[in-house]
């Protein structure tokens, strides 16, 4: 008899079972994947310690390049996770980039302050060719968008500088993953904009139509400076004074020209 009983709880305990498990056979249409951006950084602090940091404490990232020979890749935290890599930041109206993005970090030194001036640290090349190596699987995996591979500087204008201006992304436009100005356009249009350069209140827009987070107040603030700053490292990173002249006018107008709605 108890063995009966035992037999039918059973019974009922595994019907019970099949009737709640989760419908999964339906996939609905509009949906798209959790990754959108892809955010590149570096980390101002030599190897063994970025991965100390990057793993042990409060800040973190889904990889880490390191800059040694031969290069190493690090995967510290599963995609499928957020990593605490961005902070606050913005792009194109979307903020707090950490649940919607991947973050990569690359060591590098960054930059010293020396009596003749700040410089910084250059990239190697391998570790770059690994850097567009991982972003192309990834790119590849998430179909994330050219103009949501950005740098920490881009999402955070006003208090990230990295990854610097010593940080190819001419090479990474040249491997197809980021847009870049067509040289030939920009010089027509900057002999244009040598005529007559645009008020500040142009380049504000421009720069919040190419994705910064940019007063729009019409003065040439420190807020405004270091969003040109920004700009200027990445596309024309020989001169990033924040100066709003012709030829940061032209970068502009070409990109802008290009730019997809979100």
């Amino acid at each position: 008899m108890k063995k009966l009983l035992l037999l039918g709880f059973l019974a009922a305990f595994l019907t019970g079972c099949a009737t709640s498990r989760i419908d999964s056979s339906i996939s609905a249409k509009s949906q798209e994947d959790r990754v959108q951006f892809l955010i590149l950084h570096y980390t101002a602090i030599d190897e063994p310690t970025s991965l100390k940091v990057l793993s042990q404490q409060g800040v973190s990232s889904h990889y880490l390049v390191g800059d040694q020979m031969p290069v190493k890749v690090w995967q510290l935290v599963d995609e499928s996770k957020m990593s605490y890599h961005a902070g606050l930041s913005d792009w194109k109206g979307y903020s707090r980039l950490n649940a919607s993005s991947i973050g990569i970090e690359i060591v590098n030194l960054g930059f010293r302050d020396t009596p003749e001036g700040r410089t910084y640290f250059p990239f190697p090349q391998a570790q770059i060719d690994r850097v567009i190596a991982l972003v192309k699987d990834i790119v590849a995996r998430h179909q994330i968008r050219p103009e949501y591979i950005l740098g920490h500087s881009d999402i955070a204008p006003q208090r990230k500088s990295d990854p610097g201006p010593l940080f190819p992304w001419k090479q990474l436009a040249d491997a197809g993953l980021i847009p870049w100005p067509d040289a030939t356009q920009v010089a027509q249009r900057v002999s244009i904009y040598e005529q007559q350069l645009p008020d500040v209140s142009w380049y504000q827009k421009k720069l919040a139509q190419h994705g910064y987070n940019t007063p729009q107040t019409g003065v040439l603030d420190e807020a405004t400076k270091n969003v040109l700053i920004t700009f200027q490292t990445k596309y024309r990173p020989e001169k990033f004074d924040g100066v709003p002249d012709a030829q940061t006018a032209a970068m502009l107008d070409v990109l802008t020209s290009n730019t997809k709605t979100r």
